[in-house]
């Protein structure tokens, strides 16, 4: 029994070396978890030991991933009746996060859950982000699978 529980622990080590050097690689992953979930979190932590910031955030609502992350951009909240409609603008969340990261990091990994429901236009324009800033890795979580599997985000939207 203790033998099974070793070879479990070591596994999860393992994967997570193997993730930071496919991230360092790559710079965007496609992941594919088991939908029972409770993975993010473990990898996360695996990221942010190995010395990475982690910004975990959704794909709903995100709206143009390039306006959104790297540019300011305006929000206009709910429209509650007779008001005068307002947009509030916000400043680019990457760029906030950079500028505050420690000076020990090695960058920030952008972890995107329900990656499905962005369009392969927004997919692309994120295989391209690490280049454009290359402080920044991502990470977008496509669907599910039995069990977890991961691949160059490039490679995911070629199929």
């Amino acid at each position: 029994m203790i033998g099974v529980l070793q070879d479990t622990v070591f596994a999860l080590i393992a994967n997570g070396r193997k993730l930071k050097k496919d991230i360092e690689r790559d710079g965007a992953l496609a992941f594919y978890v088991p939908l029972e979930g409770g993975y993010e979190g473990r990898y996360i932590r695996r990221l942010r030991a190995a010395g990475y910031t982690a910004l975990p955030m959704t794909a709903r609502g995100l709206g143009d991933p390039a306006s959104f992350l790297m540019d300011n951009h305006g929000v206009r909240p709910p429209h509650l009746g007779k008001r005068l409609i307002r947009r509030y603008f916000v400043p680019p969340i990457i760029q906030t996060q950079l500028d505050t990261l420690p000076d020990d990091s090695k960058g920030l990994v952008l972890w995107i859950l329900e990656g499905f429901m962005l369009s392969r236009q927004e997919v692309e324009y994120l295989v391209k982000l690490p280049e454009i800033e290359p402080r920044v890795k991502v990470i977008v979580e496509m669907g599910g699978d039995r069990a977890l599997r991961w691949k160059p985000l490039k490679e995911a939207i070629a199929a």
